[in-house]
């Protein structure tokens, strides 16, 4: 008997290649500038064609969810990412302000599993966060793929971790990126995050983050190692812009 190579994993792959769920949510910022002549759209268009971008072609994964400054609950917004798998502990993001063409790039994320985590340092934990509540809360989606492909990807991240950096605040800073950039964080419990932004996530996807919680009962919840979401106890750590260089650990 010939065996099926048509596998759920086999499936979720293919419906990556050919789904975007992408192009409706605008970008916040409206940068200033000149529209592109003629000559650096041909130039543009040349570089296109003849210049390869393999990091960029790894990219084969696109999740939209939520991030608030590490020390300011309140200051919240959506993140689109779109991701390299880079091996199975490790995957890295883009992070843009929306999902069309003119979607401002707003910072990164690292994404480590478990066994990686718990080899960092107890200090360097701090500047990560868990990924378990995104994930059963149905907050995280990957868009443009089906419940059944999604649920095994959300199987995969759910006991993950994440460290952020945002390098354009496209919440407040409208125009370009201004300031030094910012550590930030994902939520962890019911209540916190706003309920205007995930219900104006939901209607531009059309789906139901409740619906995605109930669909994800079954993952079972890891617990947190210790050092994750150290600003629940009051750890903060954040970047400032400074004249003084004390980083050691980085000089070479």
């Amino acid at each position: 008997m010939k065996k099926n190579l048509f596998t759920p994993l086999f499936y979720f792959a293919f419906l990556l290649l050919v789904s975007c769920g992408g192009n409706n949510t605008d970008s916040n910022v409206t940068a200033p500038g000149a529209e592109k002549n003629p000559k650096s759209k041909v130039l543009e268009a040349g570089a296109d064609l003849l210049q390869k971008k393999s990091p960029i072609s790894k990219i084969n994964m696109y999740l939209d969810g939520f991030h608030f400054y590490n020390g300011n609950l309140q200051g919240q917004m959506e993140a689109h990412h779109y991701v390299t798998q880079v091996n199975e502990d490790l995957h890295q993001a883009l992070m843009y302000d929306g999902n069309g063409p003119n979607a401002k790039l707003m910072g990164v994320e690292y994404i480590i599993s478990e066994r990686l985590f718990k080899k960092l340092p107890l200090e360097e934990r701090k500047l990560w966060h868990s990924h378990s509540y995104e994930v059963k809360s149905g907050e995280l989606i990957a868009p443009g793929i089906p419940d059944v492909a999604e649920h095994e990807l959300m199987e995969k991240l759910v006991s993950t971790y994440g460290k952020v950096i945002h390098t354009w605040h496209t919440d407040r800073d409208l125009e370009l990126p201004l300031g030094s950039p910012m550590i930030m964080m994902g939520f962890t419990k019911d209540g916190q995050l706003k309920k205007e932004l995930v219900a104006d996530r939901d209607k531009r996807f059309g789906i139901s983050t409740a619906d995605k919680r109930k669909q994800r009962a079954d993952i079972p919840m890891p617990q947190v190692v210790v050092g994750a979401n150290a600003w629940e106890k009051g750890e903060v750590r954040q970047l400032q812009i400074t004249n003084k260089y004390e980083a050691p650990e980085h000089q070479h």
